[in-house]
């Protein structure tokens, strides 16, 4: 349709004598060149059996053929990435503007397989994928002369058949789901105090559930202001209520508090080395105390008085 409409619409006139001599020498040499190649390949085609048996034995001679000639030797189709080598052969589709929903995606040389034709078309794109990769692998391997039986090649393309059945297989039915024993003993689930204390130290407290909430039509208060920073939400709103925090969350703190006054308040009965038995009296200057003196009058009794804060029960003798 291109082509009639260029044709109707071009005021075209004939060329000269010269230029068209240059045409028709190009177009000839173009058709050897074609034709040179063509006889390349076949050769090359003839001859894979030796020099790939493993890359013909997954895609075939001619597309092996194929493949080595446009990337340049067997050894540069070896170091070729597989994402590349998928894509030698293909051509870019000019649609003119039409619809790409009906055309065909060209996906080079390795279209052209027997492997690649029989697959369902909603699974092509997989399987070209799959045999860029081991047709990668299968160029490596001829590369290297690791296998000149092809072998390895023939049991490549048998895991390339039984994935792709593999991807052909219907999803499993749902399997129906039985009733549970009538009169049964509830499931012990998860649960214990350790499980009810990770959950009190990680729930949700009451502040940061108004501070998640917006009130309708009333604009946030934010920390930088004009809806600058962290929001506040409901907090200070009025209306929001007073700020309550759970139960759980007051018990943990309480419990870190106990715990916090039990550790400041233990001794461990060492003496600290700032500790001296000098004492400083406005009268006598610098006085000498005996750490033993109050230990010797609680053991004497002297001390031992009613309202002493130190002093024990004592029993008496009736007479």
């Amino acid at each position: 349709m291109v082509v009639s409409v260029t044709a109707s619409t071009t005021s075209g006139k004939p060329l000269e004598e010269e230029v068209l001599n240059k045409t028709v020498d190009a177009c000839d040499r173009a058709l050897a060149l074609d034709s040179a190649k063509k006889k390349v390949l076949d050769f090359v085609e003839s001859r894979m059996g030796y020099i790939a048996p493993n890359l013909s034995a997954i895609v075939g001679s001619a597309v092996a053929a194929k493949l080595i000639g446009t990337a340049g030797g067997l050894v540069a189709l070896a170091k070729m990435p597989a994402c590349n080598v998928q894509l030698l052969g293909a051509k870019k589709k000019n649609l003119a503007g039409f619809s790409s929903a009906t055309s065909q995606f060209r996906v080079g040389y390795i279209e052209q397989t027997e492997i690649f034709q029989s697959t369902p078309p909603p699974l092509r794109m997989r399987a070209w994928r799959l045999l860029a990769c081991k047709s990668t692998l299968a160029a490596r391997v001829d590369s290297t002369r690791g296998d000149p039986s092809g072998n390895t090649g023939r049991a490549i393309k048998e895991e390339i058949h039984k994935k792709i059945e593999k991807w052909q297989e219907p999803p499993p039915a749902k399997q129906p789901k039985p009733l549970p024993v009538p009169d049964s003993e509830p499931k012990k689930k998860r649960g214990g105090r350790r499980l009810r204390k990770m959950k009190e130290r990680y729930a949700v407290t009451d502040m940061r559930k108004l501070a998640n909430r917006m009130l309708f039509g009333i604009p946030e208060e934010s920390s930088l202001g004009d809806g600058l920073g962290e929001g506040y939400g409901m907090l200070g709103q009025a209306g929001s209520g007073k700020l309550r925090v759970s139960v759980g969350q007051s018990k943990l703190a309480a419990k870190v508090a106990k715990k916090f006054k039990e550790k400041s308040y233990g001794s461990s009965g060492a003496t600290s080395g700032l500790t001296s038995s000098l004492a400083f009296t406005p009268v006598q200057g610098i006085e000498l105390t005996n750490p033993q003196a109050h230990a010797h009058q609680l053991g004497s009794g002297t001390q031992s008085t009613y309202f002493s804060e130190t002093g024990t029960f004592s029993k008496i003798k009736r007479t």
